[in-house]
Order: structure tokens, then sequence, then C-alpha cells
């Protein structure tokens, strides 16, 4: 078994669009990813597809699984957790979060051009 939750096979990257202030940003809590945009669709649209350049430039130069795996923020960590356990003081000005398969982007990257 491997020590690591995403390889360069498969994985999994958690995700959470929120506001703060008037500004809305998605962060991919695994690869410490972060976009901002004007709407949620935005910031989400950013981050997906910020999500898919790393994951497809990851395949291409063989890099070790830990770039994958990083250690989320501290406050995005704790903004996850407030997801989970449904904390109504977090919970206003979250969007959306959730979990996005990265095999989607590594097939795509593995797709020839």
């Amino acid at each position: 078994m491997s020590k690591y939750k995403n390889t360069l096979q498969k994985g999994s990257v958690r995700y959470i669009v929120f506001r703060e202030g008037g500004v809305w940003y998605a962060v991919g809590l695994e690869f410490n990813i972060v976009e901002s945009g004007d709407t949620p669709q935005e910031a989400i649209m950013l981050l997906f597809e910020a999500l898919s350049g790393y994951v497809e430039s990851a395949k291409k130069i063989k890099a070790r699984p830990n770039i994958l795996n990083q250690k989320a923020d501290a406050e995005y960590e704790r903004m996850w957790q407030d997801v989970q356990n449904r904390k109504a003081t977090t919970m206003k000005n979250i969007y959306t979060a959730g979990e996005f398969n990265t095999n989607k982007f590594l097939n795509r990257a593995l797709m020839p051009v």
C-alpha cells in the first residue's frame, strides 16, 4: 500500500470555495493552490484549470508524489473540518466544498494531442 493518498496514477483533491470580503476564493487543499474571482463560479473554474495544469505537469515530468500530497494551510484545513461538521459560523461564507477525482485530469494528460 502506498503511503501517499495521491499518486501520478490516481488520487483526489479536496476543495473549498468561500467568500472573504468581496472576493471569492477556491482552494485545492492537497496541492496548496488558491485561485480568486469575482464570482464563486469564476473562482472554481480557475481552480479546476489550475489543478488540471498542475497534475498534467506533474505527470509530464514524472514528479514525486509528495507534490500531490502537500499539507494544507491550517486555516483551510479548519474550514474543511467546519464544513464536515456543518459549523454554521464558517458555513455562511462557504459556497461549496467537495472532493475532485484527479483521474479525470490524469486521463486527459495521458491523451495524445
